[in-house]
């Protein structure tokens, strides 16, 4: 059957190419952007849409309806990253994170879920990540982010129960997209040279994992299963088995010995 869906922030990366891969297999794909000039030459439909704000978040909305009647698949892709020292780190700059990655999510969520209730029906996939399941330093404002939006969809889950709509969440691990370029770096401000050589370590690291990491469109190639599903599952990791593996080593190894783990990879000795 196909469906009418929308996906946020696909003007490039996982969202152009979960927006390309899901018209591809003829479903009816509204793909949104801050700013309608970066999309052009593609096979769905560009809608100008900043998750940030809510008149803007509404008038994409009702663009669809009265173009479509309804929404079926809502894919909460559109985020952004921000990394620094969480222990040197300005609240707006926490604020500016949580805006996009987690309110956007809100935003968007609560306006298109009343329609969904309405007709019975949907499916909301929230993009997470694995950096929601377990904090990453240096990136803790992205995890944050991330975390609130398993907590979210958990809760999200159990109040939709009867009504017909579904909600799943994918979790990537590391993908090669223009999130690293557009990543946000806040200045090292303290006068330690340790903690200095720490982070340059870690952004170091985290920015060759994401220089390896897959193509989009294994990802997008997951959400077009998942959107054929009946009875989609709650949560899916999605990227290579070493990260993959990381949440489950995370349940089993004692806390101690998970973050020596983590610090090892990331250059903290």
């Amino acid at each position: 059957m196909k469906k009418v869906i929308l996906v946020t922030g696909a003007s490039s990366g996982l969202g152009l190419a979960t927006a390309t891969a899901l018209a591809a297999q003829g479903h009816t794909v509204y793909g949104t952007t801050r700013d309608i000039k970066r999309i052009s030459d593609v096979s769905f439909m560009p809608l100008q849409m900043d998750v940030t704000d809510d008149a803007s978040v509404n008038a994409a909305i009702a663009t669809i309806i009265k173009a479509e009647g309804k929404i079926d698949v809502l894919v909460n892709n559109a985020g952004n990253g921000i990394t620094g020292p969480l222990y040197a780190m300005p609240v707006d700059a926490a604020k500016k994170q949580f805006e996009v990655n987690f309110f956007g999510v809100v935003r968007v969520s609560s306006a298109v879920l009343p329609g969904m209730i309405e007709k019975g029906t949907g499916l909301v996939i929230n993009i997470g990540s694995l950096a929601g399941l377990f904090g990453l330093p240096y990136q803790g404002l992205y995890s944050a982010s991330k975390f609130a939006i398993e907590g979210y969809s958990e809760s999200l889950r159990m109040e939709l129960q009867n009504t017909g709509v579904k909600v799943s969440v994918v979790n990537p691990g590391d993908f090669k997209t223009d999130f690293t370029g557009n990543r946000e770096k806040l200045p090292f401000t303290l006068k330690n040279d340790k903690l200095k050589a720490e982070f340059d370590a870690a952004v170091a690291a985290m920015e060759k994992d994401e220089s390896i990491g897959a193509a989009p469109s294994k990802l997008a190639a997951q959400i077009v299963k998942i959107v054929g599903k009946s009875k989609p599952a709650h949560s899916y990791l999605v990227g290579a088995i070493g990260q993959t593996i990381v949440p489950t080593l995370k349940a089993i190894l004692p806390g101690s010995v998970f973050v020596k783990l983590m610090n090892d990879h990331y250059g903290i000795k």
